[in-house]
């Protein structure tokens, strides 16, 4: 028996993830997966994509993605995120009863084929539904992990009862935020173990800080998808008052999603277009760069109409551990990487005063801030740095695993 075929197989399934090397689309599930192939046999199961290969390995993960429409219709999860394509979307609803079909189906096939000790589920719905449906028809035990949005959004009792239902059948979950685990109590979700167990950044060899001398003070910089819990709109609101106050000031936007159209012409119709820049979707590897170069990171998160919010930021992570001076919205999940420091970084983005500001305050005080983001990212490295998350979820999911 080769060393490869003596790990316990580790079944993964995931909405979110990266459809090929370099992709702009979120990727700490593969992040987290491919550190996992050390001690585990790796298969993640996850939606095809246009121009996306239907089998790969990645870093030593067995990629299986499966077929859930015409190619040119496998638009349900990418390019926003399933939550923002369904709502901006309509005719994407008529997708999902073949992606959770697709899902299953893929999902029962590893299952049968391969010695899978465990699953690893990533957001509570819909994949839980399926681990559970799947995983426990065989007597395979399953951990979920819920990264927001599948916790605070997804409302109503039909959701509820099924965050409910995956929940208590799992051998364990994790939710990455102290405030998620409040909102699993609040809901009634009752799994045998619930740990705060963040996503993790690459703070030693990738988002590295910066020298001060690099930093532009007149950049702003904002990263993530271009959906309203990110909170885009308020600092484009802020932005006059910002401008009356430094000229010179610009915003970057590196990000993707439905909401762009819109967030272009709210610009324009607040006379600042000049003064913001949308680059678009940007590869994994150029981040370090943005982030080394801005004034300070704008992400004015808010809990949207839907009920959504953020878990933890992976964007949050990489801006501090680049050194780069943050001004945070003001959403529970953020306050787990912040401490202390939360009082001078985190603002109610709604208040376009209090955020302007607050971005001001950095600018015009670049040595404070600098100061505050070094404390925040030795603290970081503590709490979010992926060998140690990695090795977390490696002894829950040895420890959930069939024996």
């Amino acid at each position: 028996m080769t060393a490869e075929s003596s790990k316990r197989g580790l079944l993964v399934l995931a909405s979110t993830y990266p459809r090929w090397y370099g992709d702009h689309e979120p990727g700490f599930v593969h992040e987290l997966s491919r550190r996992l192939s050390a001690a585990f046999d790796v298969t993640v199961v996850t939606p095809h994509a246009q121009g996306a290969l239907e089998r790969e390995t990645m870093d030593g993960v067995e990629i299986v993605r499966y077929r859930y429409a015409p190619e040119r219709l496998e638009t349900l999860v990418h390019g926003g995120g399933m939550a923002a394509n369904l709502g901006r979307a309509r005719w994407k609803w008529l997708l999902l009863p073949g992606f959770l079909c697709a899902q299953y189906l893929a999902a029962r096939r590893v299952l049968a084929q391969r010695p899978i000790a465990v699953v690893h589920v990533h957001w509570l719905l819909p994949q839980g539904l399926v681990a559970l449906l799947a995983a426990g028809r065989r007597g395979v035990p399953y951990v979920v992990t819920s990264h927001g949005g599948d916790l605070f959004g997804l409302r109503g009792r039909v959701a509820t009862r099924l965050k409910r239902l995956v929940a208590k059948r799992a051998s364990a979950m994790t939710v990455v935020s102290s405030a998620m685990r409040e909102e699993a109590g609040r809901l009634g979700l009752a799994p045998p173990a619930i740990d705060v167990v963040p996503m993790g950044a690459d703070l030693r060899a990738r988002f590295v800080a910066s020298d001060p001398a690099e930093r532009d003070a007149d950049t702003l910089l904002f990263v993530g998808r271009l959906v309203p819990k990110k909170g885009l709109v308020h600092l484009l609101d802020a932005m006059p008052l910002i401008l009356a106050a430094r000229p010179g000031v610009v915003l970057e936007i590196a990000g993707f999603g439905p909401d762009r159209p819109a967030l272009e012409a709210h610009a324009a119709a607040l006379g600042i277009a000049a003064h913001v820049r949308f680059l678009g979707a940007m590869p994994q590897a150029e981040l370090p760069s943005l982030y080394g170069r801005a004034g300070v990171f704008v992400a004015p998160f808010v809990r949207d109409a839907s009920g959504d919010q953020e878990g933890l930021p992976v964007a949050l992570m990489e801006a501090i551990g680049c050194g780069c001076p943050a001004v945070v919205g003001d959403v529970a999940g953020v306050h787990d990487l912040l401490g202390d420091e939360a009082r001078h970084v985190v603002v109610d983005p709604r208040d376009r005063e209090a955020l302007a500001r607050a971005v001001l305050e950095v600018l015009e005080h670049p040595a404070e801030a600098r100061a505050r983001t070094l404390a925040l990212r030795a603290r970081a490295i503590e709490r979010v740095d992926w060998d140690r998350i990695a090795a977390r979820y490696a002894e829950i999911l040895n420890a959930a695993a069939v024996t």
